[in-house]
């Protein structure tokens, strides 16, 4: 499927259709013809079909913002598996504007013009396509399905990765659900860990809102968060070595969150097993591990 615009256009190849479940149409329709392309009346879902079919989507313009968000998931709001799904790539020949590949778990996003940040739940990997930039979603390389070559600084070694690139990502292993481990070397942007149901991520800096948001399972460990840390969590574990801004764990079904500030859940004193945890993942002293407390809905 081949598209040209003659103006950036967000939510393109988005599977969420940026969040219909929120706005039932008022923001976009699944059947609205795109805005501002050329010679063609493609509606969005056309360009979802497509990937969905293991089609590519060739885009010829700047793209906007949330281009192939959840790309490869079959979202169960529109009847599907909740599952990851295999899709096409998605081409562009020119530049992309902010949260590229977020959520994307399938798939592959290629292209020649620049990306801002911050992007998605993707990585830098080796090109197939000449002139273009190739990137693949982080979860899907957890989950052993990639052989592409990681790009350095970033470091794929056994199970880990290591995100060393100082680039702001947002979703960071949405949906992961493989022992595996994401050490990121610096900040994080918003929604880190995502819907994960296993694994293991540290953000050695700063997370943005909704951190922990829908966790499903899995240690996330950050430095200072915003707001909604561990919002609507079912299971796992999120320690919070900072401060949070606010709201932390609102709407909380389950899970665990340590952390030493003040929220409205009920609290207790962490056991000796949960102070020896503390002191392994975070390297610090036992007095230090002592002054967390343990966050249970």
């Amino acid at each position: 499927m081949f598209l040209e615009l003659s103006r950036p256009v967000d939510c393109l190849c988005d599977f969420t259709y940026d969040f219909y479940w929120q706005h039932k149409g008022e923001r976009l329709s699944p059947s609205g013809i795109i805005p501002h392309q050329l010679g063609t009346s493609y509606t969005y879902e056309d360009l979802i079909s497509c990937l969905k079919r293991e089609e590519d989507v060739h885009i010829k313009g700047n793209v906007g913002k949330r281009l192939g968000s959840s790309l490869g998931v079959d979202l169960k709001f529109f009847g599907g598996t909740g599952l990851p799904q295999k899709a096409g790539a998605i081409i562009v020949d020119g530049d992309i504007d902010t949260r590229m590949g977020i959520s994307m778990v399938k798939g592959s996003i290629y292209v020649n013009g620049n990306v801002k940040q911050p992007i998605g739940n993707v990585v830098e990997v080796k090109s197939d396509r000449a002139g273009y930039r190739k990137f693949r979603s982080v979860t899907n390389l957890l989950h052993g399905g990639l052989k592409d070559e990681i790009l350095p600084p970033n470091v794929l070694r056994g199970d880990d990765l290591f995100l060393k690139d100082g680039i702001i990502r947002d979703t960071i292993a949405a949906r992961l659900d493989a022992d595996k481990t994401v050490i990121v070397e610096g900040d994080a942007g918003m929604s880190t860990g995502i819907l994960m149901k296993r694994g293991f991520v540290r953000v050695d800096g700063d997370a943005g809102m909704n951190t922990g948001v829908l966790q499903r399972g899995g240690i996330l460990i950050v430095g200072n968060v915003g707001e909604f840390a561990g919002a609507y969590m079912k299971d796992g574990t999120l320690i919070i070595a900072g401060k949070a801004k606010g709201y932390v764990g609102a709407n909380m079904k389950g899970g665990t969150i340590f952390y030493k500030g003040e929220t409205m859940l009920p609290a207790r004193a962490p056991d000796e097993s949960n102070i020896k945890m503390l002191v392994r993942l975070l390297d610090i002293s036992k007095v230090e591990a002592m002054m967390f407390r343990k966050f249970l809905r």
